[in-house]
């Protein structure tokens, strides 16, 4: 089995010649990580849509809406797109409709795989047991910024990569060792390798400096949020797994 890494959405069709892998989604600030907090606090899906248009005509049928563009709240949402924002409260036993500027638009990328998984570090244990226990080739699709490469999402994908090759995975390929050499050099103190990128300044920018120690702690969660392309939903799938450690990053 092999694990590599993708960069950007805009590059998936290169690596979508094999469809019968299991593509990882990761949107580190912060699509993923709150769509894992949402499940962690008991919401029974999340509807990923691609445009704020279709996220108001939801809003209009009466739906809890969540989501962003351009780190931005929707004027129409009930919710950001932090993971704070999602409490048991608000979301336990309730569908949330989601639109983010990328996270959103890397699943609706990657919808036709035969298995979609949302992965962040959270449950990045969660994440490396349930690939090994299904023997399938794994490609971690990073959101990226608006196409482009961004440091924490290829973080993450290098930490996967770590734990998939410990394991017997192949990951000889450029993207899976460039992800792996971030990652090994970030791992003592990712707050402060992730410093230099560029969306910590537009978080700070808007107020949200906040959701750092969220987004990058380790492990806090057993939840593996899978989409499903019938129902175009995503959902718990229950996997029985426990995180193997807990690991917070504090500001």
């Amino acid at each position: 089995m092999k694990i590599d890494v993708c960069f950007s959405p805009s590059l998936y069709r290169y690596y979508a010649d094999n469809l019968d892998l299991i593509v990882v989604v990761t949107d580190i600030f912060r699509a993923t990580s709150t769509i894992c907090a949402a499940f962690r606090n008991g919401a029974t899906a999340v509807i990923p849509v691609r445009s704020p248009e279709e996220a108001k005509a939801y809003k209009e049928k009466g739906h809890l809406v969540g989501g962003e563009r351009n780190v931005k709240k929707f004027e129409f949402g009930d919710f950001g797109n932090s993971p704070s924002e999602y409490t048991a409260e608000k979301v336990k036993g309730r569908e949330v409709v989601f639109s983010t500027t990328n996270g959103t638009r890397a699943i609706d990328e990657a919808a036709g795989c035969s298995c979609l998984i949302i992965g962040a570090f959270g449950n990045l244990s969660a994440i490396a047991d349930y690939c090994l226990s299904q023997q399938k080739d794994v490609l971690v699709l990073c959101a990226g910024w608006k196409e482009r490469f961004n440091m924490e999402d290829s973080l993450f994908g290098g930490a996967l990569v770590e734990k998939l090759a410990a394991a017997g995975y192949n990951a000889a390929f450029d993207a899976a060792q460039v992800a792996l050499s971030m990652w090994q050099e970030a791992k003592s103190d990712p707050l402060k390798y992730i410093q230099r990128s560029e969306h910590i300044k537009r978080l700070e920018a808007n107020g949200l400096l906040d959701v750092v120690a969220d987004c990058l702690a380790i492990d806090t969660t057993s939840v593996l949020p899978v989409y499903d392309k019938e129902t175009k939903k995503i959902t718990d799938c229950l996997y029985p797994t426990k995180p193997q450690s807990s690991q917070s990053i504090l500001l």
